[in-house]
């Protein structure tokens, strides 16, 4: 069956018999906005069914950052993953990771492109690439997500297109990619203002290197977030207080600076706190995810624009933003994720960064990934592509988990993806905590007194005063206490009163 190119339209069953046991496979997206969904469902039953016969089927999957269900939860649960990277949000996934049966690689996602190119991760033996066209010259037009997909389709030896007629045509308006030459022979990136525009609005492919396309019609599925709740609310009039101090003391610019939001409740109540002020002028927005609300204060003017590189939205924003696609055509560039997490432009433009953190230790250490030091939750993503090179680097958690028996301010991180030399400030409902220019000691008392829950800061305190002397002063006899507590006894304080911590 032809589709009036010289590309043969295959499919999805037929595409995933092409993909051999063992074999790496690079695929679009970044969320699940713009990742494969038919290729990568019968590649699991593919597998399931090799599986029942006694057969081994197994491939290592790349992709850009997480990928929806019908990639990720649907590959793990057929156990049709030897190996993931470089950063995923599926609960099956993460259970085999923290089990051992799989082999997860956590990844700053700036970095992936360049290792991409320079072969540093391996042959990528397959690419499954959704797209809204692609031209007998090879010319790809993606769609919600760019993701690594520009690099996967240079290095690919073998490439199958999704033609997902879900997807507006008119998404390529959008698209900003380049793709970087390797060292020595890059050049500044001319991006001085978010909405500058400096690439195509295609990938590019050989056209002998693709096999096949599978035509589909499936939405992206993306999660709506929950409204905030009061902790997230408080944490967000914390952060809006602090900037609007900031600007009154000249620390900031009248016109603000970009803002990078991370993904979840915790930034999306930090987001809508500050455009709801009327002393924040109209902002811009330098980020890698936006969700539904960027889009509701874009049309609302509160954000001039916005650069991205995923569009994860739900069914229902997404059908909003394609009716009305001529308000949002220029004040939305999608951009691949090598320039959307870029450290470079990051540092040039000034981007105050807003992420989330597990938890923050009394140095200003901070953990994002992993619970107790060794159950990964997610990954890194870019929280450090942005945190290490903001103008201004915020980190925001509530003060405690699990009804109070968690506090998320400790002692000594179990883990440490942000280290002290790159958190700025700290932020939980209880207050704020400007790390700069304060030493580690002075560091630590001001987030006792400023970001631990009342109920944490007499053991906090002794904690620090009763350690020997140091420059950071530390018992590693005790500086895990809270953690073993937790385990042995279910609360890491256990004489602790919980109800002081109800309605919170």
């Amino acid at each position: 069956m032809s589709t009036g190119s010289p590309y043969p339209t295959l499919t999805a069953e037929e595409a995933a018999a092409l993909i051999p046991h063992g074999a790496m496979v690079g695929v679009s997206g970044f969320t699940p906005a713009g990742s494969p969904k038919a290729v990568p469902t019968a590649l699991a039953a593919r597998a399931s069914s090799l599986h029942k016969a006694g057969q081994p089927f197994q491939i290592k999957l790349l992709s850009g950052a997480s990928t929806g269900k019908a990639c990720d939860d649907e590959l793990a649960l057929a156990e049709a993953l030897s190996w993931r990277a470089p950063y995923m949000t599926s609960a099956p996934i993460r259970k085999l990771a923290n089990t051992g049966r799989i082999d997860f690689v956590d990844m700053h996602l700036s970095h992936v492109p360049q290792m991409i190119m320079e072969g540093f991760l391996g042959e990528i033996d397959y690419a499954i690439i959704e797209a809204t066209d692609i031209t007998p010259d090879g010319r790809v037009y993606l769609t919600t997500g760019i993701g690594n997909s520009p690099a996967i389709l240079k290095k690919a030896h073998k490439v199958i297109i999704e033609l997902n007629a879900y997807h507006s045509p008119r998404l390529r308006e959008m698209a900003d990619i380049i793709v970087l030459p390797p060292p020595p022979n890059r050049i500044a990136i001319q991006i001085h203002d978010p909405l500058d525009r400096v690439g195509r609005r295609y990938a590019e492919v050989d056209p002998a290197r693709v096999v096949g396309v599978v035509h589909t019609n499936q939405s992206d599925g993306g999660r709506a977030f929950s409204q905030p709740d009061n902790t997230s609310g408080r944490i967000a009039a914390n952060v809006s207080k602090f900037l609007l101090g900031e600007m009154a003391a000249g620390r900031l610019p009248s016109s603000f600076l970009p803002l990078q939001s991370g993904v979840g409740n915790v930034c999306n109540a930090v987001l809508g706190g500050i455009a709801a002020i009327d002393e924040f002028p109209q902002f811009k927005v330098y980020t890698e995810v936006l969700q539904d609300s960027m889009i509701d204060l874009i049309a609302a003017g509160r954000v001039i624009g916005a650069s991205t590189c995923s569009l994860s939205l739900t069914d229902e924003k997404l059908k909003f933003l394609y009716d009305e696609f001529d308000e949002f055509a220029d004040r939305i560039i999608l951009r691949p994720q090598e320039i959307s997490n870029n450290p470079g432009i990051a540092r040039r433009l000034g981007v105050i960064a807003t992420n989330t953190a597990i938890e923050v230790d009394i140095y200003g250490h901070a953990n994002s990934t992993h619970f107790f030091g060794t159950q990964i939750m997610n990954g890194l993503g870019g929280s450090g592509d942005f945190e290490r090179n903001a103008y201004l680097s915020i980190l925001m958690c509530p003060s405690t988990a699990k009804g109070g028996k968690i506090s998320t301010i400790v002692p000594m991180c179990s883990h440490v993806d942000h280290n002290e030399h790159s958190v700025q400030v700290i932020v939980t409902e209880q207050g704020l905590a400007d790390l700069r220019g304060l030493s580690p000691i002075a560091r630590a008392r001001t987030i006792i007194d400023n970001c631990a829950h009342p109920a944490y800061r007499d053991y906090l305190h002794h904690y620090l005063e009763s350690s020997p002397m140091g420059h950071l002063r530390h018992d590693l006899r005790r500086c895990f206490e809270l953690y073993l507590n937790f385990q042995e006894q279910g609360a890491m304080l256990p004489d602790l009163d919980l109800s002081q911590f109800e309605g919170d």
